[in-house]
């Protein structure tokens, strides 16, 4: 009976312990879940740098000085002396339009204007008869009147027939088109014996462009929303897409008035700006429509405060619920007396995270200029002070005013170099 009851007292002793070691597993288990997590972080110090805004757009190299070409008469193409690279000068000839109906137009109203001048020689002379007879009273008013009225009718009909034959004359000129300047065939749409529209009662063939290549421009469409940082005399550089190891410097000099949307009525619905530079000493050979893209250096700002772009992110003031009624747009339920002031004040605010003894606070700022990189800090923190430069992830979703963080990295500041933290 004693062995019985000692083996008993074992029992009991080995499963207290195990409960006991089970219950401190779940206590540990309960308290480290409780424990508020330690996030790493980047960071890097406020400091002052040189900072040059930038725009950048594509687009495409155009020649600054191109006239496209159009027949303003219609018919087939009998000479075409040129091709596409062709150097032309002011007044060759560009092509000529088969002449012969305006040819056969011409001859007809020279003959349809012989047959009236005839009419008009002899109305003239039946209205001056006329005069002498009037003026002894030998006709009557009526035969008179008859005979002015038939005159008038004659040079009338004279007039509009001499019309006719000099626009039948001039249709048979712009048979024969030259260059209006000196420059290049840029492009070349249309062969010898092809047909094509005049631009007096259609839209017309646009048969080729002559430019002056020694000139050229880059042209880009540019958002509604940058377009106003732009301004004439602005530099750029122009990276084309043909010459990756090379860069060209430009000047703005022209920046559209009204702009051009695309996608009119859907959610895709975009307002761009085409905006002109003039390539200033290229270095290399240009061509029309080579695809490029500018850089253009809309503002430079020296020694003013700045955080990396990435350090600023946006947060919505977290607001204390209470029962009263809403706003009547967002349904967002306001306390009662709620202003319309402290809506304001509720919007989201733009921020950045300084760490201060390892916790960070959230510090609302106002921005300035940016360049590539860094972004200018008009208000809000002082030179010096630590802000948080990554992760993306930690900035924009996990971090909040207040929480604890591990200094994983620095950057020494003005040279994007790593430096560890002590």
């Amino acid at each position: 009976m004693a062995s019985n009851g000692k083996k008993s007292r074992k029992k009991l002793i080995i499963f207290s312990v195990i409960a006991l070691v089970v219950v401190a597993l779940v206590l540990i288990a309960f308290l480290g879940s409780k424990k508020e997590p330690i996030l790493a972080v980047n960071v890097e110090k406020v400091s002052t740098r040189t900072l040059t805004q930038v725009v950048t757009a594509t687009g495409k190299i155009q020649p600054e000085v191109h006239a496209q070409i159009s027949p303003e008469v219609s018919g087939e193409i009998v000479l075409l002396p040129v091709k596409e690279g062709y150097r032309v000068k002011k007044g060759d000839i560009l092509l000529k339009i088969k002449p012969d109906i305006y040819v056969a137009q011409r001859d007809q109203f020279r003959a349809g204007l012989q047959q009236v001048k005839s009419a008009l020689v002899k109305a003239e002379a039946d209205y001056k008869r006329a005069q002498g007879l009037m003026a002894k009273s030998l006709i009557a008013q009526s035969d008179f009147d008859q005979a002015r009225s038939a005159y008038d009718g004659a040079r009338a009909m004279y007039a509009q027939a001499e019309a006719s034959l000099n626009q039948a004359e001039e249709n048979l000129r712009k048979t024969t088109i030259t260059s209006p300047m000196d420059g290049t065939i840029s492009q070349l749409n249309n062969q010898l014996g092809e047909r094509v529209l005049g631009t007096q009662q259609f839209q017309g063939t646009n048969v080729m462009t002559v430019a002056d290549l020694s000139k050229m421009e880059a042209q880009v469409d540019v958002s509604e929303n940058d377009v106003i940082l732009l301004h004439i005399g602005d530099t750029a550089r122009i990276s084309i897409d043909a010459f990756p190891d090379r860069k060209v410097n430009a000047v703005v000099y022209e920046v559209a008035n009204t702009g051009t949307s695309k996608n009119l009525g859907t959610q895709e619905e975009v307002t761009n700006f085409t905006v002109k530079m003039r390539i200033v000493d290229p270095g290399v050979t240009l061509r029309p429509g080579m695809s490029m893209t500018a850089d253009v250096e809309t503002m430079t700002k020296q020694n003013v405060l700045s955080v990396p772009i990435q350090s600023v992110t946006t947060r919505a003031p977290k607001m204390e619920v209470k029962q009263g009624p809403t706003d009547g747009q967002s349904g967002v339920v306001m306390a009662a007396g709620q202003s319309q002031k402290t809506k304001n004040e509720n919007k989201p605010k733009e921020i950045v995270f300084v760490v201060e003894n390892g916790v960070v606070k959230a510090v609302p700022v106002k921005r300035g200029i940016a360049s590539d990189q860094y972004v200018e800090i008009t208000e809000g923190v002082s030179e010096g002070a630590q802000v948080v430069s990554g992760s993306y992830k930690a900035i924009n979703r996990e971090l909040e005013d207040g929480a604890k963080v591990k200094i994983e990295e620095a950057r020494k500041p003005g040279t994007g170099a790593p430096d560890k933290a002590s």
